[in-house]
């Protein structure tokens, strides 16, 4: 039996082991981060003509800002913004239209009310299709996907299409940081893009022998015929991870993708306490998974042998497992550091990474409960995600 428990333990190491060394070196931030080919000037960034599109829904919180950031980018081309109002009840649509007019660029701005939501499409996407149908009259080089919460610093764009021209990408998407003030943001949030950097390593994105695809819906630059040659919006219609869903899609289809992360864009959106954050979570955590059960318990033990049993086996009483949790812990740290750094937050919470997963393991079931139970995919008052027959 202690055997066995010195093979867990060391399983245990050998996982972190292999996620610092084999796993496309996710944890490196600063490799993640948008590379100086992007960071050309607007002066000398290439000449386009990009329509960005954003899905809002019940955004007259934050739209304005978003809005005015985009409308107000330096680039050698043009820029026009498409707002499609996704069934709001508030002043989402008003909002828009006046951050536009504040800064005096109102023809750059149309603002469409969304068509009602038929059945098989995931809201957001059919939001995204029909902002992509307004956007082909205006034959744009680029379309940019971005949320209602995001503001883009002046040469975002710019950097965006100098990264997508220099590369020859038919996909590039940043990784926004995050809103960072609460405390369960500061505990849970860097958590987030470092788990979402495990699950799809940019090095392997980018890389055209690999299949791992994925993206962050917050801000993606697309090359429209390469969007057609994937299908389309509609190939994506019932997804509600749709970012990832795209990035495969384009990528099956022979396109280039690229996945990065960036500090000239950031979301406003606050996520005030934990319950907001844990909501956010199980909202996709369960599809993540493919709605397998199986998977869900596989998850779990994962989390378990990777994130829990290392602080658990200092507690053992046993030198050699003792020193196997230690070593395994500090190799978590290590992997952890950047993305704190990244954030600008103390060292010492990676630490406190083991309790963060435990959250993030209840927000996971947490998710199936909610899919088993016709709930799943909970954003702003839809159910998006629910077993076959319901709803």
């Amino acid at each position: 039996m202690l055997v066995t428990g010195y093979v867990i333990a060391a399983l245990s190491l050998c996982i972190w082991l292999y996620l610092l060394s084999a796993r496309g070196g996710f944890w490196r931030v600063a490799r993640q981060l948008a590379p100086p080919d992007a960071r050309s000037s607007p002066a000398t960034a290439p000449a386009a003509r990009v329509v960005a599109i954003i899905p809002a829904r019940n955004e007259a919180a934050v739209i304005g800002d978003a809005v005015q950031s985009l409308l107000q980018q330096q680039h050698a081309g043009s820029i026009h913004l498409i707002v499609v109002d996704d069934g709001s009840t508030d002043a989402t649509q008003q909002a828009a239209l006046h951050a536009a007019a504040a800064i005096g660029r109102s023809d750059n701005l149309s603002v469409l009310t969304g068509a009602p939501l038929p059945a098989g499409w995931s809201g957001k996407v059919w939001a995204m299709s029909q902002g992509v149908a307004a956007a082909a009259t205006l034959r744009p080089d680029y379309l940019l996907f971005t949320d209602a919460d995001i503001h883009h610093d002046s040469d975002s764009v710019a950097a965006l299409i100098a990264l997508a021209t220099k590369r020859r990408l038919d996909l590039a998407s940043y990784m926004v940081q995050l809103h960072m003030a609460t405390v369960a943001e500061r505990w849970l949030i860097p958590a987030f893009v470092f788990f979402f950097l495990k699950l799809y390593p940019p090095a392997w994105v980018a890389a055209p022998g690999r299949a791992t695809a994925g993206a962050a819906g917050g801000c993606m630059l697309v090359r429209p015929e390469a969007l057609a040659r994937a299908g389309g919006i509609e190939a994506l219609r019932s997804q509600i991870i749709d970012d990832c869903a795209l990035a495969r899609a384009i990528k099956r289809s022979g396109g280039a993708i690229w996945l990065g992360l960036t500090r000239s864009a950031r979301s406003t959106r606050p996520y005030g306490s934990w319950a907001e954050i844990g909501h956010m979570i199980a909202r996709t955590a369960f599809n993540q998974l493919h709605h397998s059960y199986l998977l869900l318990a596989a998850t779990l033990i994962g989390l378990l042998l990777t994130y829990l049993l290392p602080p658990l086996l200092l507690l053992s009483g046993h030198a050699p497992s003792v020193a196997l949790g230690a070593a395994a812990w500090l190799l978590m740290g290590v992997a952890y550091l950047p993305m704190l750094r990244f954030y600008r937050l103390s060292a010492l919470r990676a630490f406190g990474l083991p309790l963060v997963a435990l959250f993030y393991a209840g927000a996971t079931v947490y998710s199936a409960l909610q899919y088993s139970r016709g709930r799943g995919g909970q954003w702003k008052g839809r159910a998006q995600d629910m077993p076959a027959g319901v709803g």
